[in-house]
Formats: C-alpha cells, sequence, structure tokens
C-alpha cells in the first residue's frame, strides 16, 4: 500500500471519528444546560407567578448540529475588534411546561416531575459519557494494537 493511500484511510477515519465526539459533546452540551433549567426550576418551586421552563432535547440538538439555516451557531458581534464565536453552542429555545396542577400563587413548578426530569437528564448524561468512553478506549486499543 503506499504512503498517499494509509494517509487518505488515516484522514478518513479521523473525520468519522470528529464527527461521531462532536455529535456526543453537543449533546452533552444541551445536557447540562437543560440540567440547570430543570434546577432552576426546583428552586423557584416557591416563586410566586413563575412559571416552569424546558426545552425540547431532540429540536434542539437537531438545531445545535445543523445550526438555524444549516451551519453553525455564532455569536453576534458589537465591534470590528470583537473575536467571531464561530461555532459556539447557542442556548435552546426555552419552552413553559404544561401546567399539571394549579397553584394559588401561579407558580407552575411540578416538584414531581421536576424531579424525575432531573433523573432522566442525569442518567441520559451518563449514558453519553459511557459512550464517549468507550469509543475512545476502542479508538486506543485500535491504535496500540491490543
Amino acid at each position: 500500500m503506499q504512503y498517499e493511500e494509509i494517509m487518505k484511510g488515516v484522514e478518513e477515519m479521523n473525520v468519522q471519528l470528529d464527527n461521531a465526539l462532536r455529535f456526543h459533546q453537543t449533546a452533552l452540551g444541551l445536557r447540562a444546560q437543560r440540567q440547570e433549567i430543570i434546577a432552576g426550576n426546583m428552586a423557584n418551586a416557591d416563586t410566586p407567578n413563575y412559571k416552569a421552563r424546558d426545552v425540547d432535547f431532540s429540536s434542539a440538538l437537531r438545531g445545535a448540529m445543523g445550526g438555524a439555516a444549516g451551519a453553525p451557531v455564532s455569536l453576534v458581534t458589537t465591534a470590528a475588534g470583537h473575536q467571531n464565536g464561530g461555532g459556539a453552542l447557542g442556548a435552546p429555545t426555552l419552552k413553559y411546561r404544561t401546567e399539571q396542577q394549579s397553584s394559588v400563587d401561579g407558580n407552575t413548578v411540578d416538584m414531581d416531575a421536576e424531579r424525575a426530569a432531573f433523573a432522566e437528564n442525569s442518567v441520559q448524561y451518563e449514558a453519553s459519557l459511557t459512550f464517549i468512553n468507550g469509543m475512545l478506549r476502542t479508538m486506543q486499543q485500535a491504535i496500540s494494537g491490543q
């Protein structure tokens, strides 16, 4: 096999690994943001007129991976000297949770629903980390020839 063919194969493998890791990195970032939103809901459980919020994870992930119009999300600059933050993970669109039980003070936080969402999101975050670790371990074994 010639050197160019080997390098082409290595480059193709790097692109596939980068794409797989980029997806999981983006998913982890969104999971972390969702965890903060749910924690905020729980912290405001006794705040009058607070409306519980959440994120549609699948649509937020699609948006983050493709950007709003197929391009990565970038930051708005207000002066020519500002650096472009291209490719940054933008804030997902927050939606209000459907009220399950009305309260006198107008607060829509349902602590049982928040705890369940928090636990589910935590488990999915840990599962993504486990998957990434497995991918990296497999790649390391392939490189070392074990």
